[in-house]
């Protein structure tokens, strides 16, 4: 590891699993899908909040960040609680929720991708990582509640956003801008594209099978 590269502030670490903690509990609260007792919607949001970085540094061969130091998992478990608790109050601020999921998404995503290069990945292994990283809560918490998982359906752009975020990173700092640079630029590209996606209603096109290939006529058929 490049000990002389951007070093990641813990309370960025800690302010984005306690938010994706907290995401994870609303989510669960609000699922209509299953009926759950209070631990499991805590499990479920201490989950979300701890499933990224878990991801990223198992991918990353690293010590695993959550297990080094006691405020992760007392972060997280404070968040899913308030989540839980508060979820009527907080389903009345849906925009602020918008506004700080979209944070929240390019944060992890910068996080991820500067550890990897930390780590001497490549530039496209690098920003892979930052993308895991930003959506590894998210699927983790969609398996746990055997839901469809939410990023792999139509919907609003958060992989792509952090596909945008994490490759502008990467570039930047291949060209020899500061990693703390890059990544608050990688924090705003993924909040932007995130926040239009939602309010231009963007969507990656859904995938359909093609059901008639075209007739390509022979030479032979073609008139003289």
């Amino acid at each position: 590891m490049d000990d002389a590269l951007f070093e990641i502030p813990l309370w960025a670490d800690l302010l984005a699993v306690g938010v994706g903690a907290l995401q994870g509990a609303l989510f669960a609260a609000r699922f209509t899908g299953h009926h759950l007792d209070l631990l499991g919607v805590a499990v479920i949001g201490v989950c979300a909040g701890l499933g990224g970085g878990i991801l990223r540094d198992l991918v990353l061969s690293a010590p695993i960040a959550t297990f080094q130091s006691n405020w992760y998992i007392l972060v997280a478990v404070a968040a899913a609680l308030l989540g839980m608790l508060l979820e009527r109050v907080f389903s009345k601020l849906n925009g602020a929720f918008t506004i700080i999921d979209a944070l929240n998404l390019g944060l992890f995503a910068a996080i991820g991708a500067t550890k990897a290069i930390a780590f001497g990945l490549p530039a496209i292994p690098a920003a892979t990582v930052g993308v895991l990283t930003a959506i590894g809560g998210s699927i983790l918490r969609d398996l746990m509640m055997t839901a469809p998982v939410q990023l792999l359906r139509v919907g609003p752009l958060n992989t792509a956003a952090a596909i945008a975020g994490t490759t502008l990173l990467v570039i930047l700092t291949t060209t020899g801008v500061a990693t703390a640079i890059a990544a608050i630029a990688c924090v705003a590209v993924t909040f932007i594209v995130r926040v239009l996606a939602l309010a231009l209603n963007w969507r990656v096109p859904e995938q359909r099978r093609i059901e008639r290939l075209p007739r390509i006529p022979h030479r032979g058929a073609q008139a003289d």
